[in-house]
């Protein structure tokens, strides 16, 4: 939006400051006509696109379904040492502790190098489900410490997971990328 506000005011600008020729001032008032046709259109695509978003995000857990609890064996992840561009893999494993079946309608790294893959179907009550993680350990280095924040019919809802790593460079890597 700030870049739309300044588009529309160097519009507004080459309105205001055109040379005293006619043919100067009928250009000037073209070009900003034009920057603030421009300036609609994005502001239109902007709002379109926001929509858009909303209406395709993870639909968020129905506040009147009937709540349950999860327990999970841990709640950190210790993946150990990895070489820097190794994938990490581990598993969360929890039990629905709750009397309603457990959903699971989303789950979420802190980002792009933490993948969870999650349960799509109702767990029982008394049953065991698992979470598992997958993390890219590409560009990054030494300790790392990510979240997987799991959306659910639980209370409480969310549950925030760790999971840890510690990425080794090898030798001459950090060089060889200057």
């Amino acid at each position: 939006m700030k870049n739309l506000f300044s588009i529309f005011m160097v519009a507004l600008v080459c309105m205001t400051m055109v040379s005293c020729s006619q043919e100067g001032q009928a250009d000037a008032t073209k070009a900003a006509g034009d920057a603030a046709n421009a300036a609609t259109a994005a502001v239109k695509d902007v709002t379109a696109t926001a929509a858009d978003a909303v209406k395709s995000a993870e639909p968020a857990v129905d506040p009147n379904q009937p709540t349950t609890t999860v327990s999970f064996a841990t709640e950190t992840l210790e993946l150990g040492d990895l070489e820097q561009g190794e994938k990490g893999n581990g598993v969360f494993t929890f039990t629905n502790t709750g009397n309603e079946p457990l959903i699971i309608s989303n789950a979420k790294g802190s980002c792009g190098c933490t993948v969870p893959e999650w349960p799509k179907t109702p767990i029982a009550p008394g049953e065991k489900g698992e979470i598992a993680i997958e993390f890219n350990s590409k560009g990054k280095k030494g300790k790392q410490t990510k979240t997987v924040t799991i959306q659910a019919n639980t209370d409480p809802n969310p549950t925030r997971l760790t999971v840890k790593a510690n990425v080794l460079v090898p030798e001459g890597a950090e060089e060889a990328a200057k």
